[in-house]
């Protein structure tokens, strides 16, 4: 292995530092999130920063984000949990969606317990 590509991690080795199956990380690179040197044997290779590109793709995953919008925001975020202010517009157009999610399920509800009242009188 060469000086250069002794900072590379395999595909395996990213999966063991991230806890992330291989199937995923190889999931995430095809939509743009990772992204991954060839060896000249065809094995992708990742870059160090991989490990905690991999962590914010993650706490994006967890707080409910597509991997679409996460594509939009993964590079305005340098530390999980910390964003930059690239990333306030989108999320703030999220909270607004789930904010109108929640109130239809919340009308919905209603309308569904005011059936079942209903039925009891």
């Amino acid at each position: 292995m060469s000086k250069a590509s002794e900072s590379m991690l395999r595909v395996g080795d990213l999966s063991v530092r991230t806890g992330v199956a291989p199937r995923l990380l190889r999931y995430y690179e095809g939509r743009g999130l990772l992204f991954a040197e060839r060896s000249p044997t065809g094995q992708r290779l990742f870059g160090s920063s991989a490990v905690e590109r991999v962590r914010h793709i993650r706490s994006l995953l967890e707080a409910g984000l597509p991997t679409s919008v996460i594509r939009e925001l993964i590079d305005c975020i340098y530390q999980p949990g910390r964003l930059e202010p690239c990333a306030v517009p989108t999320l703030m157009a999220h909270v607004e969606d789930y904010d109108n999610r929640i109130a239809n399920l919340v009308n919905t509800r209603a309308a569904l317990q005011g059936l079942i009242d209903a039925s009891k009188e």
